[in-house]
């Protein structure tokens, strides 16, 4: 198994410690056609990419793709703001970006006072208690992915079950059917591999991504290679692997829409 692309890493734009040249640079060391710089959203309360800097952010994945031959993304991962499905990448910012990635985390400002309380305080809460989430929390927070993979033009659901818990299943079959991927996250083991089995079976496709914070970390594949070889996933349902690359529905978005 040999990585295409790498679609998740983040530069001091966020939480990343390197450039986006030297995350460039760093690709194009293990042989990558394409790279994301995917920095945290905006409603991310400590490392948000801040609006204002999109310029400067644009021109410098400009300049890295020039000077490495690599294929530069400028993406961002979007945060999951509420139960209806809200992300903070709203509309009038689609036009800066190629790359649409959404996940849940910590420290992050959600639409309102009563979208907190369910999808934080009620799953991700209960799991710093050392509990588990309710049945009921875990099925607000499923359908809060399911709304927003069909409310926006997402490409990448990043590191799912990471301390904040949905039904997987119920998930995948929405990302199936409506294109968009689930990431096998090599930073941290997010999922099992009986989770992993059960996804694939939906048919849903797969990237696998560093979730790279230094250059040193872009185009890692350890844990992704340790939890595929402990399931059955067929490795051509991986679309950024052996020479292919993911057909990403947030391109097709901007081309008929914007």
């Amino acid at each position: 198994m040999i990585l295409t692309s790498d679609y998740h890493t983040h530069t001091p734009y966020s939480h990343g410690k390197n450039t986006v040249l030297e995350n460039a640079m760093a690709a194009k060391a293990k042989g990558l056609k394409e790279i994301g710089i995917t920095d945290h959203g905006f409603n991310h309360l400590v490392f948000g990419l801040k609006r204002r800097k999109l310029v400067d952010l644009r021109a410098e994945i400009n300049e890295a793709e020039k000077l490495t031959g690599v294929r530069v993304l400028m993406g961002m991962e979007s945060n999951l703001t509420s139960v209806k499905g809200d992300t903070d990448m709203l509309k009038t910012d689609l036009k800066y970006f190629d790359l649409y990635l959404c996940g849940i985390h910590e420290v992050l400002r959600f639409k309102s006072i009563c979208d907190f309380y369910k999808i934080f305080i009620k799953n991700y809460g209960a799991y710093k208690l050392g509990k588990r989430p309710s049945d009921k929390s875990v099925a607000v927070t499923t359908q809060a992915y399911i709304n927003a993979i069909k409310k926006n033009p997402i490409d990448i659901i990043t590191h799912i079950n990471y301390k904040c818990f949905c039904d997987v299943v119920e998930v995948a079959k929405c990302c199936a059917d409506y294109g968009t991927y689930i990431e096998i996250n090599t930073k941290k083991r997010h999922v099992s591999a009986e989770e992993l089995n059960r996804m694939a079976a939906t048919g849903v496709r797969f990237v696998i991504d560093s979730d790279a914070h230094s250059a040193g970390r872009v185009g890692d594949t350890a844990i992704a290679e340790e939890i595929l070889a402990e399931a059955s996933v067929p490795l051509e349902q991986i679309d950024n692997i052996d020479g292919r690359l993911p057909n990403f529905r947030f391109a097709r978005y901007k081309a008929e829409n914007l």
